[in-house]
């Protein structure tokens, strides 16, 4: 893998600006030591099981999961590569910076993050209650996903309204009492038609009428067994039906549970949700890059091994023009990927948030691309099961809508430029939008004149 062997260095004090600090996300030896043993446990136990993977996920669908899984996650509980996700802050022992290239070789394969117990949506809900857990909710439920034991899903998202605009969201969370009364409808509610899905994290409204849009929304921690909390269907993700996402419908209808599941106190839902997305979008950004780059590999090879009109393929000026392009967009996404967890860990996710939003939208489309060309050089082997490539690519298509659409991140990234552009003093940088004086546009039309005058 072409990757730049840097090395973390420890965190210091940074200076008031994140762009006055030197960008540093060099690797320690213990975490490249790390990748290299998730590459040969990927070697070893993952690439040559994936076949297998794929055949008993197909028979599972979304409501049962492959046994290959329960084996394979013994193994790399025993070779300690378990929860590396975990931030130090969360009791983990890497940065979001050390994680990145970790995160990037599992990203390889649909496969491996779960393995190592590292993927999503637990991640996420493990961060969560790290972070905000009461003593008595991380014994009850973070515990068991530490191990593995149970899965998790996230409530979020709402089909009625636009839930790309997080404050739209109906769920009504009503105190009565010593306990919570919900009452929604959810969807794409990763996880929740799996058996081992044990627990839900639900966001939705406890002070509806609160002039402050972003405090009338809490979480709240909803056993999956309590009575009103209804599976209605799983979602098919562009026609897989269990095996990318495992997303589902989800109805809640008079569910009860204690106040002390509240997580964090009531209003206090968009700062728990600011604090899980930031590492989660570090996550799918290092995941898709690790997956792109498996496809660039791929995509290599099969134009190396084919012969079209009379010259291979990796000869040919649009293939080499596609290889060359796929490289220089998958750099491009992992240097401003990997400057985003280092300002997540020295600044935190708010100062960061411009580098954050970037990501999100520069790591799905660069996949898309990458997987767009490679499918192309597969021809019709592309958009079979053979490779992985198509399932890749709607991965990828669906994470430029997961975590927030382009077109919000897009928003957030200019309102930001703007406001950072309009701090500046454009006799300093230059950059004046002005326009000229008339004294100044007369001195031009002189000076035109002047030059042209004998023409």
């Amino acid at each position: 893998m072409p990757f730049l062997a840097f090395r973390a260095g420890s965190v210091r004090r940074p200076r008031k600006r994140l762009e006055e600090n030197p960008v540093d996300f060099q690797f320690t030896p213990e975490v490249l030591e790390l990748r290299e043993r998730l590459e040969d446990f990927m070697a070893e136990h993952i690439y040559p099981n994936e076949r297998l993977f794929l055949e008993q996920t197909q028979l599972a669908g979304p409501y049962g999961h492959a046994p290959i899984l329960d084996e394979l996650k013994v193994t790399a509980r025993a070779a300690g590569l378990w929860n590396l996700f975990l931030p130090v802050e969360a009791g983990g022992t890497l940065t979001n910076l050390e994680y990145a290239p970790l995160c990037e070789v599992m990203g390889r394969s649909p496969m491996a993050p779960e393995v190592f117990n590292c993927a999503a949506p637990d991640t996420g809900n493990m961060e969560v209650l790290a972070r905000y857990g009461t003593p008595a909710q991380k014994e009850r439920w973070l515990q068991p996903l530490l191990d593995g034991e149970i899965r998790s899903a996230f409530a979020m998202t709402e089909p009625l309204v636009a839930s790309s605009d997080a404050t739209n969201i109906e769920t009504s969370i009503h105190r009565d009492g010593d306990e919570y009364v919900i009452n929604g409808r959810k969807w794409f509610t990763t996880g929740a038609t799996d058996p081992r899905c044990k627990i839900l994290i639900l966001m939705g409204k406890t002070d509806p009428d609160s002039p402050d849009r972003h405090r009338q929304q809490s979480m709240i921690l909803v056993p999956a067994d309590t009575p009103g909390v209804r599976v209605i269907r799983p979602l098919p993700i562009f026609g897989y039906l269990g095996q990318l996402d495992k997303a589902a419908e989800v109805v809640f209808e008079d569910v009860r549970v204690p106040v002390e599941n509240i997580l964090l106190g009531e209003g206090r839902g968009f700062e728990i949700a600011q604090g899980r997305l930031g590492p989660g979008r570090i996550h799918h950004c290092m995941r898709l890059i690790g997956l792109a780059e498996r496809a660039l590999e791929r995509m290599c090879r099969r134009a190396d091994a084919r012969t079209p009109f009379g010259a291979p393929l990796s000869e040919q000026t649009v293939t080499m023009e596609r290889i060359a392009e796929s490289r220089i967009l998958l750099e491009q996404a992992r240097l401003l990927t990997l400057k985003a967890a280092w300002a997540m860990d020295n600044f935190g996710n708010k100062a960061a948030r411009t580098e954050i939003a970037m990501i999100k939208v520069a790591a799905p489309n660069m996949a898309c691309r990458v997987l767009d060309w490679a499918l192309q050089a597969f021809g019709g082997a592309g958009v079979t099961d053979d490779f992985g490539i198509a399932a890749a690519y709607a991965t990828a298509r669906f994470l430029r809508l997961a975590d927030g659409p382009d077109e919000v991140h897009r928003n957030q990234i200019a309102r930001l430029e703007l406001r950072r552009i309009r701090e500046l003093d454009p006799a300093r940088t230059g950059g004046y939008a002005d326009v000229l004086d008339l004294a100044a546009a007369e001195r031009a039309g002189e000076v035109a004149r002047q030059l042209y005058a004998g023409s």
